[in-house]
Parts: C-alpha cells; sequence; structure tokens
C-alpha cells in the first residue's frame, strides 16, 4: 500500500490525490467507520463530500477518528443549490459540520441555483411539481462569492461539479480565479470526451464521480473490461478506476465495505500502471460503440448543455 496513492497538479499548484473516497449515499452509521477505515487502514487521503448528502457530520467524525493529521488530508465538499446567493453561509455549516477550519477544495454542485426561500431546504418544489429554480440568478455571482471565500482561507481551492462546456463559459468570462475541477459523472459508458478535451485545454482536472457505475452496474459485466481484466489478473473495478486514472482524472468511487475500499485504491494504482495505450483505447471506444449510458440524470428543468442528457421535464 502507498499511502495517498498517485496524485496530479492543480492548476494554483496545489497536489490532489487522484483516488479519493466518495461518500454519497452512504448511509448514517456506515460512513465514519468507511471514513475512518479508508484514512487509517486502506490509505486514502482524499474524501469527497457535500452539504447535501446530509452526512457531513459522520465523515467529520471519521476524519478525526483516524488519527492522521488534518493537514494530510485532502477534503471536498460541495455548495448547494439553494446557497448559490449565500455562499459562505452553506460553506460555514459544513465547515462546522466536518469539525474543520478549512477546506482543500469547495465546489459548486450543480450549476442550478435554487429558491433560498423556497418550500424546502434542498429541494423546494413549484406547485407544478417541478425544482424552484432561480432562473435569474447568473452563475457569475455565485463564483465571485466562491472567489471570496478563497480569498478568506475557508478554502484552499474551488471548482465546479456537473458543469458543460457552456456552463463554464457563463463563469469563466467575468473569473478572476479558474476552476482547479470539473467534478462530472465518468465512466466508459459516458468518457464525455470532447468536454474532458476542453477541460485539459483550460488546464481544469477532470473529476469522476460514479466511476464504477451504479448498483448492479453494467460497467462491471462488461465484456471489453472483463477481457482487460484477464489480460492484466485485474478485477473489473481495477480496469474502470485504472482506466480514468491513466487519463488523469480524479476517481472517486464511493464504498462502505472495508474489504471494496482497500481493494479499490489498491486496485486501482495498480492497474494504472499495468493498462496499455491500446487497453486505454479500446475502452475510449465502447460508449461510441452504441454503450453510451448515463446513471446520473436528475429531473433539473435547466438545459445544463451536456451531450447524452435527457430531454428537459
Amino acid at each position: 500500500m502507498t499511502v495517498g496513492g498517485p496524485k496530479i497538479k492543480l492548476n494554483n499548484g496545489s497536489e490532489i490525490p487522484l483516488i479519493g473516497l466518495g461518500t454519497w449515499q452512504a448511509k448514517p452509521g456506515e460512513v465514519a467507520k468507511a471514513v475512518e477505515f479508508a484514512i487509517k487502514e486502506a490509505g486514502y487521503r482524499h474524501i469527497d463530500c457535500a452539504w447535501a448528502y446530509g452526512n457531513e457530520k459522520e465523515v467529520g467524525e471519521g476524519i478525526k477518528a483516524s488519527g492522521i493529521p488534518r493537514s494530510e488530508v485532502f477534503v471536498t465538499s460541495k455548495l448547494w443549490g439553494t446557497y448559490h446567493s449565500r455562499v459562505e453561509e452553506c460553506l460555514d455549516q459544513t465547515l462546522g459540520n466536518l469539525g474543520l477550519d478549512y477546506l482543500d477544495l469547495y465546489l459548486v454542485h450543480w450549476p442550478v441555483p435554487m429558491n433560498p426561500k423556497g418550500n424546502h431546504p434542498v429541494f423546494p418544489l413549484l406547485p407544478n411539481g417541478k425544482r424552484d429554480v432561480e432562473h435569474t440568478w447568473p452563475l457569475s455571482e455565485t463564483w465571485k462569492q466562491m472567489e471570496a471565500v478563497l480569498k478568506k482561507g475557508k478554502v484552499k481551492s474551488i471548482g465546479v461539479s456537473n458543469f458543460s462546456q457552456a456552463k463554464m463559459e457563463e463563469i469563466l468570462q467575468s473569473a478572476e480565479i479558474i476552476p482547479v475541477v470539473d467534478q462530472l459523472e465518468l465512466h466508459v459508458y459516458n468518457p464525455q470526451h470532447k468536454l474532458i478535451s476542453y477541460l485539459k485545454e483550460k488546464k481544469i482536472v477532470p473529476q469522476a464521480y460514479s466511476p464504477l457505475g451504479s448498483t448492479n452496474s453494467p460497467l462491471l459485466s462488461d465484456e471489453t473490461v472483463l477481457r482487460l481484466a484477464g489480460k492484466h489478473s485485474l478485477q473489473p473495478a481495477d480496469v474502470l478506476l485504472g482506466y480514468l486514472i491513466t487519463k488523469g482524472i480524479v476517481a472517486l468511487p464511493k464504498s462502505v465495505t472495508p474489504a471494496r475500499i482497500a481493494a479499490n485504491f489498491n486496485g486501482a494504482t495498480f492497474a494504472a500502471e499495468k493498462l496499455q495505450p491500446e487497453d486505454v483505447e479500446s475502452l475510449d471506444a465502447l460508449a461510441a460503440a452504441g454503450k453510451q449510458k448515463r446513471f446520473i440524470t436528475p429531473p433539473w428543468p435547466v438545459d445544463l448543455g451536456f451531450e447524452h442528457w435527457p430531454p428537459l421535464p
């Protein structure tokens, strides 16, 4: 086990571990132990969480229980849509939940501002049942507030999540500080090649959530993935994670099972060393060959600007 695993440099000079533990949908009573194990036993030094996941307190408990110095753990969280006009307020809640003085990375979770005075703190709805979106709030204003909390020292880096090229351009036109990352649904069935190319031109590091797909994911039984796993004596999950790391994409697999947490970390690093250029090319081609599929498509009543996104609800 190599503590922390491989790293990649961000556009502000900081480094981020290429393998992190995702905490979305981790149930109460499970996530603290998962985070503690990941850091203390499995070698992770990168934890990804979010205000909207509702489990930041347990994530913080896990970080503290690991006994590893705060300075050695890269912690990411995210601004929720009902706080686009109140960035620092949301951040302060996150810091309080986690029991931390700063974040290593703070992301705009979705490029969708929602009514901060709506009928629900997380998902305010209109009478017609659609999400109560603030269509007139400019993303550039959200980003100004993100820049402000960075300048205050409450976060060390700022970035975005679920931003297409079109949404990225909305903030880049007036940004003083370029986002360091864009966290997206990225895997062999949703590789987003055009967007990845754009991000790399802008020196913005892509991050992959749901890198193994979803529950009962077809990715793990894909013929090409299985063939490469056999070729290199790897597990299918190793191939999927190693594929991303080889491409300079941060992978954030989620698990609460100790054996799987450890296997993801070790297997991803090993696979990244084993996969050959022709292996990566064959994986790159899967989506275009008819296997394009997204697993995460919330019903936002907004055109997010992504390829292969369902029609507006």
